[in-house]
C-alpha cells in the first residue's frame, strides 16, 4: 500500500482478534515509529509491548490505580478497566520520555511521541492489520506511571490496541477540506 493510500484510508478498528502482527510485521511497525519527527534527535519515546497473560496483569493494575484515585469505583467500572487490555491480542503503550533540553520544550517531545503512535497505526494499516488508539481517564491518574514502572519524567501518550480486524470496518467519514483550511495573509 502506498503512503497516501494508507493515510487516506486508515481507520480505527474497534473489534480486534488474533492474530496480532508477527515478528516481521512488528519490526516494520516499530521501524516506522522510529521515523517520527524528532527535534534534536532526542528520541523522546519508548514502547511497552503487552500480550498474552500480561494483558490480564495490566487490567488488574488499571483497576488498582483507578480504585486508589476513586475508592467509590463501581463494579462495572472495575470490570471495564480489567477487561480493557483484552480487547486486542497486542497492546503497545506509547511512552513519552521527557528530556531537559534548552531548545526542545516538553510539548514538542510529547507531540513527537504522538507522531510515533500515529506511525504505528499507519504501519499496521499498511500491513493489513487493524489498530485503535485509546486512553481514557485512567491514563491521567498520577499512580499509573508507578504501576507501569515508568521513570519520573515519562508519560503515557497512548494505549494502542493491535490485531486483525473482526467484521466489517466502520465507514470512514467524509470531510470538506474547506472546513479546515484558511489562507493566512498576515
Amino acid at each position: 500500500m502506498d503512503a497516501l493510500t494508507a493515510l487516506h484510508t486508515r481507520n480505527s478498528a474497534t473489534s480486534l482478534v488474533a492474530p496480532a502482527p508477527d515478528a516481521a510485521a512488528r519490526e516494520a511497525i516499530f521501524t516506522a515509529a522510529l521515523r517520527a519527527p524528532d527535534h534534536a534527535r532526542l528520541r523522546p519515546w519508548r514502547f511497552l509491548v503487552v500480550e498474552g497473560d500480561a494483558r490480564k496483569r495490566l487490567g488488574e493494575r488499571l483497576v488498582t490505580v483507578a480504585r486508589t484515585a476513586n475508592p467509590a469505583l463501581s463494579e462495572q467500572e472495575e470490570m471495564k478497566l480489567r477487561n480493557a487490555p483484552l480487547r486486542a491480542p497486542l497492546l503497545v503503550i506509547v511512552v513519552a520520555r521527557l528530556h531537559e533540553h534548552p531548545k526542545v520544550p516538553e510539548i514538542e517531545q510529547i507531540l513527537s511521541a504522538g507522531c510515533a503512535a500515529h506511525a504505528i497505526l499507519l504501519a499496521c494499516h499498511a500491513l493489513g492489520y487493524g489498530a485503535i488508539w485509546r486512553t481514557g481517564p485512567v491514563t491521567y491518574i498520577p499512580g499509573l506511571n508507578g504501576a507501569l514502572g515508568l521513570a519520573p519524567r515519562e508519560r503515557v501518550v497512548a494505549f494502542l490496541y493491535l490485531g486483525t480486524v473482526a467484521g466489517e470496518p466502520k465507514p470512514l467519514p467524509t470531510h470538506e477540506l474547506a472546513d479546515y483550511l484558511a489562507a493566512w495573509d498576515g
